[in-house]
């Protein structure tokens, strides 16, 4: 027996942008969420992660996907604060509700990154429509293959989205050392983002 898709952790947010209360999954449940974690100084996020994202906003119905950007800082956190992420929303010109990832004092890498296992920047989680999450993707993920991925998630009444998990889409990339094209990736030593 295979077993169920866990349910997405709760999102640990220390501020948010671009949305007039703080969101939760729990309050998107009956939608597909996808979550787009991103370091304003990580290149493969501002070439390929963030434009995808904005993509992926555009094309969907917002009643049918909702998208949310993460801004989950694990490198260089004195540049990469909230004011100066705030100027980089409003550069790029970003309406999708953005939140900071709340960040531990006790290791260099934030609490919904931990809880979300992720392994670097860019990643992206598809949570269902029963909140549970479907997908954790570290780097590019192809255009194709993501509208495919939110089309057969969002296709799925929420009623009957258990029995037609297919588990073969839930995947996890093993993580870089350093910034490349495809992401910044993080140590699997000494972190609990494993």
């Amino acid at each position: 027996m295979t077993a169920q898709p866990a349910l997405a952790p709760p999102l640990r947010v220390s501020r948010w942008f671009n949305t007039h209360e703080p969101i939760s999954i729990a309050s998107l449940r009956g939608r597909v969420v996808l979550l787009h974690a991103f370091q304003m100084l990580c290149p493969a996020c501002v070439s390929h992660g963030l434009p995808q994202t904005i993509r992926a906003r555009q094309l969907f119905a917002p009643e049918e996907l909702a998208v949310i950007g993460l801004h989950t800082v694990f490198e260089h956190h004195a540049v990469m604060n909230a004011a100066a992420l705030e100027v980089f929303i409003h550069e790029y010109r970003l309406t999708i509700p953005i939140g900071i990832d709340e960040a531990q004092v006790a290791t260099s890498f934030p609490l919904t990154m931990q809880a979300y296992q992720l392994h670097g920047t860019p990643s992206l989680i598809l949570i269902d429509r029963l909140g549970r999450v479907r997908l954790n993707h570290f780097g590019h993920i192809d255009d194709m293959a993501l509208g495919g991925l939110i089309g057969q998630l969002i296709a799925e009444p929420a009623a009957t989205a258990a029995d037609m998990l297919d588990r073969s889409q839930t995947t996890s990339i093993s993580a870089a050392a350093a910034c490349g094209n495809d992401g910044c990736g993080i140590s699997n030593t000494g972190s609990s983002a494993t």
